[in-house]
This record gives C-alpha cells, structure tokens and sequence, in this order.
C-alpha cells in the first residue's frame, strides 16, 4: 500500500493498491472523518481527515472493521506517511504468522 500525508489539508491518502479507476460510491466513517473509496465494489483508496487530533486512530479502526480491513496496517501506514509528509510512503504488511 501507498500513503501519502499532506501536511497542508492535513490529510492522509492510502491507496491499498494500484487503481486505476474509482467506482461504486464510497463509505463515509464518523462524519466523514474517514472516506473509503472503491473500485469494482472493493475497498481502493481510504482519505484520512485531521490527522493532527491525537485520536485519528479510531475512526480508522471503525472504517477497516467496516471493510475488512487490517486497522495496525492502516494505522502503520498513517503514521509512516505522518513521519515523512509530502511524499508517498510504502509499506508492504505481511500475514500474522500463527504462534
């Protein structure tokens, strides 16, 4: 996955893949401060709102249990992103290895 934070809007895009056109309307979390995107009814791009408010977290965790989701990836790529702004940032997460 990609992240990119603006620091000017203070937002932060994760694009779960490559995408190469976004369909089929999108999730609105917790009044908008999340938006998850789709692309042939599959979660594609989530826009992070505010991330500047120490509890940006939860709202991400609310969209990924809403979409299926991993929330600590999301959430790893977030503060990537935060700790390198204006310019993409990618991570690869891999499966839980079974203890």
């Amino acid at each position: 996955m990609t992240a990119d934070y603006e620091s000017a809007y203070d937002t932060i895009q994760i694009e779960l893949g490559p995408v190469r056109e976004l369909s089929g309307g999108s999730d609105v979390v917790e009044d908008g401060l999340v938006i998850v995107s789709f692309e042939n009814g599959r979660p594609a791009v989530i826009d992070v709102i505010g991330t500047r408010n120490p509890g940006f977290e939860q709202p991400l965790r609310v969209a990924a249990e809403r979409n299926g989701l991993d929330a600590e990836a999301l959430i790893a790529a977030s503060k990537a992103a935060i700790a390198a702004p204006d310019r993409p940032v990618r991570l690869d997460v891999g499966a839980r290895i079974a203890a």
